[in-house]
């Protein structure tokens, strides 16, 4: 685990569930971690790596796997992509396995165990040790990597890659005790009406110099517009705090305090935060217990779908009532968003010529509003496999069932996807290209996710992949362009990064080579297992848990730097500014880094009344054109209210919302920000106080123009003339002509 995934994964507890049971019954488990998380102190192997170094130790395994000939032949000569690794790479050698072997020993021959140790800090001989431990796992090793190392250094999706092929060449893919694609376990229900899909590319959130982006790039926002690309009319954020989540969050303020940036925002909250303080409308939309929604995790091999359901509507309902609004029942001003949706669209389009309410109509009823029980009613009887004939056996409908039950399974025992054979009724009018990937014959339309796994999205033809001819048989493979695991991916090496285009090391922005000799590396990216980013912060019992956030550092930093003693002062520099903090001197941080919680530190202006009383201190911010400043000037105290444990609270220091100071650091090839923060510390000066941060947003402005230039924008590489590789998923993917790159 490269990732403090026990305790934090909160979207992954039945995981933890089933670890902590594996190793009861004898399983090891290996975390690489720099900080000695909850999870690291349940590890038999905990490795405190040098940041940004996790890939070059995963290779240094990888090569022991390779030298050793401990890795699994026949899976790696089955489903890896190698003879095109060949073709495109050593077109020189024979065209063979025996050829490919030898250039795997090639490849990776440098990252010895020595090398890793000069890199991470780690001992060579413990490295030797865990690498012999995973050749022991066969095809029962299993990797997580969450955030962590991949969400925080330059190049931190080569560390989920190189991790992954640690798995690929053990063959412990779709295997009882490896590690299952994620698609192949969770299910994605077709709603009642689709529309198509957009005619326009958003620029403000797939920058042409991010072609190769995992995700949107929505924290470069306020910089975007600060190019001049474009300008929002209405911004709309749901369950999203940019002004404290984002990396410059003052950039955020500035943004959406300027009209001329941002016409009118709009925040979607279950919980009043920084950025709901800048909104026009506050939305009170509900949590969980408090909507109807359906939700579906990768848990194990199956499937299954979960009704979540608005408790009061439910209970009252039960009760004999008629419920037609959850407003007639939910606390406050709370609106469930299915309702309020269908609402806004038809305040929008009242007579339809927009084309926007024919998809927030009914079918039942056309010309009348859908409600949200035929909206999942449909759904479940449509797009569930199996749950209407389940929910007949009880005298049921599938809506019905579902309000009973809550969830219904879909399968069990998935199993590997990848090896199922295609019937022979679907490779009618195919075709098969000249290393085995079989095609469409011509384009087919999209298709709800119904299948147990998600076929890959259209090639740069239009056509779908049907599966990869294997020894002579077609079977359905995996989904990507040449229908198996991609050691060496041609959409790397055809959008201009072919340097990355097998599994490698590159080192992080933070590596010991670009820091100068004063500074340290900053972990921002974990969290206590207390508290989730700010949703959580009006949860008095959480608060009272977990309310602060100090500065981990080693004893030798802190003698070094004169800090005394744990709770004294120290000062955080970083490239745009610096925030104080109280220092926690342990030994569970290795010597030359820090770490910082990232999910404390909740403010308030004094001039806003209210707020989250057991977490937001009261700040004055001032700006002087680009020069920001917050001092702390209440802390949380006892108070009445409404509640009286607000009379209780004992505690005062909220921590300090550090990433304030931090500038965007978008990874050239993922988008992904780069969290690590290379920073200076020092003990407070006397005129500093706890929670104190300054910014310069004009320097975060250079730090972002210093990060785009380490990018190679679609204009220069693409291979076609699109913006983006159309096999490549994303949200509300546009049109196919929307893909092409205007010409200026």
């Amino acid at each position: 685990m490269i990732s403090s995934h026990l305790e934090t994964g909160h979207y992954f507890n039945p995981h933890a569930q089933r670890i902590t049971e594996a190793r009861a019954n004898g399983a090891k488990v290996i975390v690489l971690d720099t900080r000695l998380s909850n999870t690291a102190t349940h590890a038999d192997y905990w490795l405190s790596p040098q940041p940004g170094s996790e890939a070059a130790i995963n290779l240094a395994i990888c090569r022991h796997l390779i030298t050793t000939r401990q890795f699994n032949r026949d899976f790696v000569r089955t489903w890896w992509n190698w003879a095109q690794y060949l073709q495109e790479c050593a077109a020189d050698l024979p065209p063979t396995f025996e050829s490919f072997e030898g250039e795997l020993a090639r490849l990776y021959d440098d990252f010895t165990f020595e090398y890793a140790a000069g890199e991470s800090g780690i001992d060579a001989g413990t490295l030797r040790e865990v690498a012999e431990t995973v050749a022991t796992a066969g095809t029962r090793f299993a990797a997580h990597s969450w955030r962590s190392a991949a969400a925080a250094n330059l190049g931190g999706w080569q560390v989920s890659r190189t991790v992954m092929l640690i798995s690929a060449l053990l063959g412990a893919i779709a295997t009882e005790g490896g590690t299952f694609p994620n698609t192949w376990n969770k299910f994605v229900p077709k709603p009642i009406h689709t529309p198509p899909h957009p005619k326009v590319w958003q620029g403000l959130s797939w920058p042409l110099e991010y072609p190769l982006a995992q995700n949107e790039l929505s924290f470069l926002l306020p910089h975007l517009i600060k190019d001049g690309r474009g300008r929002l009319d209405t911004y709309f954020a749901r369950v999203y705090n940019p002004v404290w989540t984002n990396p410059d969050g003052l950039s955020w303020m500035e943004m959406l305090t300027d009209e001329e940036q941002v016409g009118s925002f709009v925040s979607l909250t279950p919980t009043w935060n920084e950025s709901a303080y800048l909104a026009d409308w506050v939305l009170p939309m509900g949590h969980a217990s408090e909507r109807h929604d359906t939700h579906s995790y990768e848990q194990y091999d199956g499937q299954w779908i979960g009704f979540r359901q608005p408790v009061l509507r439910a209970m009252r309902e039960r009760m004999g009532e008629v419920i037609t609004d959850t407003r007639q029942v939910n606390p406050g001003e709370v609106w469930e968003e299915n309702e309020w949706w269908i609402e806004l669209s038809w305040r929008i389009d009242p007579d339809g010529s927009l084309g926007i309410r024919q998809y927030h109509e009914s079918r039942k009823e056309p010309g009348t509003k859908l409600t949200v029980d035929e909206y999942y009613g449909w759904m479940f009887e449509n797009s569930v496999p199996g749950l209407p004939e389940a929910a007949a056996q009880q005298g049921k409908t599938p809506l019905e069932y579902m309000r009973t039950y809550g969830a219904f399974e879909i399968a069990k025992g998935t199993g590997a996807v990848h090896e199922q054979e295609v019937p022979s009724e679907e490779l009618v009018n195919t075709s098969i290209t000249p290393l085995g990937r079989v095609y469409t014959a011509t384009p087919k339309p999209d298709s709800p996710n119904l299948a147990p796994v998600a076929a890959p999205d259209p090639d740069d033809q239009g056509r779908r992949a049907v599966g990869v001819e294997v020894d002579g048989v077609v079977r359905r493979g995996f989904p990507t362009p040449s229908g198996r695991l991609e050691f060496y991916s041609s959409t790397l090496a055809d959008w201009g990064w072919p340097e990355q285009a097998i599994p490698g090391y590159i080192k992080s922005h933070v590596h010991p080579d670009n820091l100068a000799e004063d500074e340290m590396v900053l972990l921002s990216t974990f969290r206590l297992p207390t508290q989730i980013h700010t949703r959580s912060a009006n949860a008095k019992w959480l608060d009272e848990l977990a309310h602060t956030n100090p500065v981990w550092i080693h004893p030798q930093d802190a003698f070094r730097l004169g800090v005394e003693k744990t709770g004294d002062l120290v000062r955080v520099e970083t490239a745009i500014g610096f925030f104080v903090a109280r220092a926690w001197i342990t030994e569970g941080i290795r010597p030359g880094v820090v770490a910082c919680s990232h999910h404390m530190g909740r403010w308030r202006p004094q001039q806003q009344e209210g707020g989250v009383s057991g977490m937001m201190a009261t700040v004055d911010l001032a700006n002087d054109g680009s020069t920001w400043s917050m001092h702390r000037l209440r802390d949380v105290h006892p108070h009445e209210s409404s509640d009286p444990d607000t009379q209780r609270i004992w505690w005062s220091d909220t921590g300090v919302h550090q990433n304030l100071t931090f500038p965007v650091h978008p990874d050239p090839i993922s988008g992904m920000h780069c969290w690590h923060q290379a920073v200076r510390i020092s003990a407070a000066g006397p005129n500093d106080k706890a929670g104190d941060i300054s910014v310069d947003t004009a320097k975060a402005r250079e730090v972002y123009l210093e990060w785009l230039t380490k990018t190679r924008e679609a204009h220069r590489v693409s291979p076609d003339g699109t913006r983006r590789p159309r096999w490549l998923q994303r949200p509300l993917k546009p049109q196919g002509d929307a893909f092409l790159i205007p010409h200026s």
